[in-house]
C-alpha cells in the first residue's frame, strides 16, 4: 500500500501548529472513550507517555518512505507492546481515538482525503506492529 507521505506531512504540520500538545488531547479521548486502557499506562508519568507518542507519530510520519526502517521499528514496538499486554483489540481504540484527535484539531482542513490517509498509515502501522508482537515467543512456553 503506497502511503501519501506529503498529505500526512502537511497535515501533521498543520495539526502541530494549533496544538502542539496533540498527544494529551489524544490521551484525553482515549480514557474517555476506553477507561480500561488506563491501567496500561502507569509505568510512566503522563507528560513522559506524550512525549513517546508524540516522538514516534513524528519518526514514522518522517520516515513513512522508508519500507525497511518502518518494518523493523514497528515490529520492534509491536513486540514491546506485546510484553506490556496490549492485545489486538486495543490497536483499534487508539488508531479511533488518535484519528479524532486529529480531525478535531484539523477542524475544516481535515478532508476526507487526509482522514484516509491517515486510516490507511494507521492501518499499515497496526499491521506491522501486530506482526512484530505475534513473532514475541509466548510468554507461556
Amino acid at each position: 500500500m503506497a502511503l501519501q507521505a506529503a498529505v500526512l506531512r502537511s497535515s501533521l504540520e498543520l495539526v502541530a501548529s494549533r496544538e502542539p500538545q496533540i498527544t494529551r488531547r489524544f490521551y484525553e479521548i482515549l480514557f474517555a472513550r476506553y477507561p480500561q486502557a488506563k491501567p496500561l499506562f502507569g509505568r510512566n508519568a503522563p507528560e513522559h507517555q506524550q512525549k513517546m507518542l508524540q516522538d514516534a507519530i513524528v519518526a514514522v510520519v518522517d520516515h513513512v518512505e522508508d519500507a525497511a526502517w518502518l518494518s523493523e521499528t514497528l515490529h520492534g514496538l509491536g513486540r514491546k507492546h506485546g510484553e506490556y499486554g496490549v492485545t489486538p483489540e486495543m490497536y483499534g481504540w487508539v488508531g479511533e481515538s488518535l484519528l479524532a484527535t486529529l480531525a478535531e484539531i484539523a477542524a475544516g482542513e481535515w478532508t476526507a482525503d487526509v482522514a484516509t490517509a491517515w486510516k490507511d498509515a494507521y492501518t499499515a502501522i497496526t499491521s506491522l506492529m501486530l506482526e512484530g508482537a505475534a513473532s514475541q515467543p509466548s510468554r507461556l512456553a
